[in-house]
């Protein structure tokens, strides 16, 4: 494993194994141990889009493995390929540090960081995937079900970057997804054809979300608007009206499922604040794994 760009870049025992060294790591860490794997090394880590849980979960992850993380603001390089080609930048910071964590609106960005740079790539979120996301996420329903194999996930929102992940995950994983978007928001046929190639039948696509939640383990919600989606809010927020998942949305699904989402959750437009606060919800216990599954990725990556 040389970078960690996509989940279908990855066969389904790498990614177990990425899962039990994240419970590994993460039972060392809680009790009060350390792995100082990466003790004197650096991690870059480039910005084009501000996100909370991405910068402290890897900045915290990085410190944790005696690592140093360096953050990297857009205007401190001028925006990624803007001021200069992403593959000189890709050359020039492989002399300098480690690793490099990308967090970007292309995902050719990325892909050219990674084709250009002679140290590790970890895709911290592009508009086509989220893959540290959805092995967090994989992470927690492993944690609160004891299995991955044979789940059903239903998300209900906007067919995106992670929904997409979540897609190849549940190929990957064993599980079956669900997607329950408005007409024209939908999951792109393509990737769901590949996931389904990997496992057949694992991916199904709805316009009903009712129906989607009928035998959900989890619902799973994104925002219904991106960054770089603003001038679309009031759009979006019309057509996806009957796709928040509130109270009774989820007395549709059985008394067990557990509720998720990714955050920042705008409560009151894809989730409404009595379920995010519900016994049924993981949504913290997701936010956290995002740290937990990071250190594991470093230390595979790094070290």
């Amino acid at each position: 494993m040389e970078d960690f760009l996509a989940i279908s870049d990855f066969s389904s025992d790498e990614l177990k194994t990425l899962l039990e060294e994240s419970r590994s790591l993460k039972a060392l860490y809680k009790s009060g141990q350390r792995d100082l794997c990466l003790a004197g090394k650096n991690l870059a880590m480039l910005f084009e889009k501000p996100s909370l849980r991405t910068r402290i979960s890897f900045q915290v992850a990085m410190t944790d493995l005696g690592g140093s993380p360096i953050y990297v603001k857009p205007e401190d390089i001028g925006g990624i390929g803007k001021r200069e080609p992403v593959k000189d930048i890709a050359r020039v910071l492989s002399r300098y540090v480690d690793g490099i964590m990308a967090r970007t609106f292309e995902h050719s960005t990325v892909t050219e960081l990674a084709k250009y740079a002679d140290i590790p790539v970890i895709n911290a979120l592009t508009d086509w995937s989220h893959p540290c996301q959805a092995m967090a996420d994989a992470l927690t329903i492993s944690e609160h079900f004891g299995q991955l194999e044979g789940l059903t996930v239903t998300y209900v929102g906007d067919g995106n970057n992670v929904a997409r992940s979540l897609a190849f995950a549940a190929a990957k994983l064993g599980m079956k997804l669900i997607v329950a978007s408005p007409a024209g928001y939908e999951l792109d046929v393509e990737s769901i054809q590949e996931a389904n190639g990997l496992a057949p039948d694992c991916v199904t696509q709805t316009n009903d979300p009712k129906a989607a939640v009928a035998g959900a383990d989890v619902i799973y919600t994104d925002t219904w608007v991106s960054m770089g989606q603003e001038d679309e809010k009031e759009k979006r927020r019309r057509e996806f009206a009957g796709f928040e998942v509130n109270s009774d949305l989820v007395a549709a699904a059985p008394e067990h499922v557990k509720i998720m989402h990714c955050l920042p959750a705008y409560r009151g437009f894809e989730i409404s604040d009595d379920v995010t606060e519900s016994p049924n919800s993981i949504i913290f216990d997701q936010a956290e794994n995002r740290l937990h599954f990071q250190r594991a990725l470093l230390r595979k990556l790094m070290s």
